[in-house]
């Protein structure tokens, strides 16, 4: 059975973020969120840091966000990359501690520099003059408040693409609430199923819990992606999930649950590039200093597919063809 494509006609699509701003809505929100900065709780971390005063804890951020670059991105999901790229916008330092993060430096070290509101925009702006189909802002978990105060700017210069909220999960609740009909397209990681092997491995035992939280009121706010006439995501939730060695991820419990949870019909990216990288280089983390086999890779996709998810992104699909029949049977179409 071919799985269910949801389509949107390319001209009808307003980005989410227009109303709210036209509404004065946007300002109102950034305007709370930059207060909150003054005792942060934005994030499940709860540090309650006067990030205002330019103190930081966990996130290492102060008042302004870090931004490490942007850039058109060929790398991405072929739904957001297209034929001109996706608009990424990659915000420093992060609310987690991925021991094997392949962004080492902007994650663990904050490459990049402070940057105001209007310089942000003026990136959002530069993205879109370059034709990039969207703005995916990735880890923006612990920028929220910043986020929004450029896109005021932004949208009242102009903005007009979809907007990319690309995160680990690791968000609160709270923030979401301000994200409410700002985010057209979620796409966050779902890294472990397991709170002791993410205390060990992203230095968070509340995780499993917190990314479940949030992955589900993504889904309330957007529902299924939904692709134009020319398979580019408009709206929805994507979610992605890096397959580890060992299976430590909990990969068969993680797609069981979103089948359950969000649906079969929930677009899922299950990635197979791991590789050594960040702290696992300095010898610690053996079990994890290797790369996937193909074999996990396709343990990976046979449990998606085990799980009743049809809609698996197009390149893990290709990759899935290539297993024996009776293991995973995929739809014609993504």
């Amino acid at each position: 059975m071919n799985a269910e494509v949801h389509v949107v006609d390319t001209a009808s699509f307003i980005p989410a973020y227009v109303r709210l701003w036209q509404s004065g809505e946007l300002q109102r929100r950034a305007e709370r969120a930059v207060a909150r900065l003054a005792d942060c709780d934005l994030c499940p971390r709860n540090c309650h840091a006067d990030r205002v005063a330019g103190k930081a804890c966990a996130c290492r951020t102060g008042r302004y966000a870090v931004v490490s670059s942007h850039f058109a991105h060929f790398g991405e999901e072929d739904c957001l990359r297209g034929a001109f790229g996706s608009g990424t916008i990659f915000f420093g330092w992060c609310n987690l501690r991925c021991v094997f993060c392949q962004n080492y430096d902007t994650s663990w070290l904050g490459s990049g520099k402070p940057s105001t509101p209007e310089e942000i925009a003026g990136m959002m702006l530069e993205l879109q003059e370059q034709g990039c189909h969207n703005i995916n802002l990735v880890t923006p978990e612990h920028v929220v408040p910043q986020v929004l105060e450029a896109l005021v700017a932004a949208t009242a210069r102009g903005l007009r693409l979809p907007l990319v909220y690309n995160t680990s999960a690791y968000d609160s609740l709270d923030s979401l609430e301000f994200m409410d009909g700002v985010v057209d397209i979620y796409m966050p990681d779902f890294k472990f199923w397991d709170s002791m092997t993410s205390k060990r491995f992203i230095k968070a035992p509340d995780y499993p819990e917190a990314a479940r939280r949030a992955i589900k009121e993504m889904h309330r706010q957007v529902g299924p992606l939904v692709l134009d006439e020319g398979g580019m995501a408009r709206r929805g939730l994507i979610v992605r999930h890096l397959v580890m060695p060992g299976e430590i991820a909990g990969t068969r419990e993680i797609m069981q649950w979103i089948a359950r949870e969000l649906g079969s019909d929930t677009y899922v990216n299950i990635m197979a590039q791991y590789y050594p990288a960040g702290r696992v280089l300095l010898g610690e983390y053996a079990e994890i200093n290797r790369h996937i086999s193909d074999a996990e890779f396709h343990q990976a996709l046979a449990a998606a597919r085990g799980a009743g998810l049809c809609r698996l992104d197009a390149r893990s699909a290709a990759r899935a063809k290539q297993l024996p029949h009776q293991f995973v049977r995929l739809p014609e179409t993504v």
